[in-house]
């Protein structure tokens, strides 16, 4: 489940040097020049973060910031500003129109990959490829493992990411629209209802480990992963 990141930027050097940086981190990288080769790409797939310069031919990044932030599709993707302009002013202006957060030029390779592992990590934590263990349930994306103690789960594909992605968001509710749209993606269609499917799939093979219950259903919203046991859950 490697991140892929979209480099917006002009410069053929910066590019390249980001570029090959991300790569060497374990990351997809897709490179584009300006904001409507950007759209253009994003229209075909949403890539889990947008390393963008602020100073863009035809348009600026922050103004295509402002078009990613006001649309329903592509509010949520993090995006880290590239620029050279330090001034302070500058930056309070790209964090208010919705940039998770802003690197100046020039800045140390090393520095960038952290700062978009931080982002990750907060935003889309299911592709870091971490180990993530909640109530004795291990999941273990490298090893393609997921068990309590010596007992293995044997997991579907869809289920398989449907876990991975609620474990690595526990405690947040989601809408079957929504997880359609980050487990299955947004040019999947398919009817909401699958969701709940793959759910009780999900729950099934959990049971085996006695930890379905770890799977609330919200009525009237959607689902959340929770280690609280005394939460309500609807089958």
């Amino acid at each position: 489940m490697s991140a892929k990141i979209m480099i917006v930027e002009d410069e053929t050097a910066i590019q390249k040097l980001i570029t090959i940086n991300m790569e060497q981190a374990g990351y997809t990288a897709v490179c584009v020049t300006n904001a409507e080769e950007a759209m253009q790409s994003i229209n075909d797939a949403l890539p889990d973060l947008i390393l963008l310069d602020w100073m863009l031919p035809n348009m600026s990044g922050i103004d295509f910031a402002r078009i990613l932030r006001n649309d329903a599709r592509t509010r949520l993707i993090p995006i880290i500003m590239l620029t050279a302009r330090a001034d302070e002013s500058d930056k309070i202006r790209g964090l208010e129109i919705g940039a998770d957060d802003y690197v100046t030029k020039p800045f140390s390779p090393r520095e960038l990959i952290a700062r978009v592992k931080a982002v990750l990590r907060r935003r889309a934590p299911e592709t870091l490829n971490e180990i993530i263990e909640i109530d004795g349930l291990v999941f273990d994306p490298v090893k393609h493992r997921i068990a309590v103690g010596n007992d293995e789960v044997e997991l579907g594909p869809t289920e398989y990411r449907l876990l991975y992605f609620l474990m690595a968001h526990t405690e947040r509710v989601y809408s079957r629209s929504q997880l359609l749209d980050r487990v299955w993606g947004d040019h999947v269609f398919v009817e909401e209802r699958t969701v709940d499917v793959h759910i009780r799939r999900l729950r099934k093979a959990l049971e085996k480990v006695g930890k379905d219950g770890l799977i609330k259903t919200v009525r009237g919203a959607g689902y959340r992963f929770s280690a609280d046991i005394d939460a309500d859950r609807d089958d």
